[in-house]
């Protein structure tokens, strides 16, 4: 009984901390997309490949963060892959297009 509880609560800790992590890089990653193509139009901005280079990037530098937090992702499936991929993409572009669509500027 107590080995199942810390498993149970092992996966959840390890399920948070993909989620969360997964959701800071995705509206970091709309922050810095906003930083890059400070100036343009926001549909010139909305249509920049440097923009998704930015999600990429943010989507990729995750997994050695993972590996620095204590997460295996070697014991990753194709399905952890697509969940990461998704929540950073879902964070990215919401925020990004709030920030467009507010025309948003930021000091940097």
């Amino acid at each position: 009984m107590a080995t199942e509880t810390a498993d149970e609560r092992a996966a959840h800790i390890r399920g948070v901390t993909v989620t969360t992590l997964a959701a800071v890089a995705g509206i970091a990653a709309a922050v810095v997309s906003q930083v890059v193509t400070a100036g343009q139009d926001p549909v010139t901005a909305a249509s920049s490949n440097t923009a998704l280079y930015v999600l990429v990037g943010a989507i990729l530098a995750q997994l050695p963060v993972l590996q620095v937090l204590g997460i295996d992702v070697e014991d990753f499936s194709a399905k952890d892959y697509l969940y990461v991929g998704f929540m950073t993409f879902s964070l990215w572009f919401v925020a990004w297009g709030v920030m467009l669509t507010t025309r948003t500027t930021l000091p940097f």
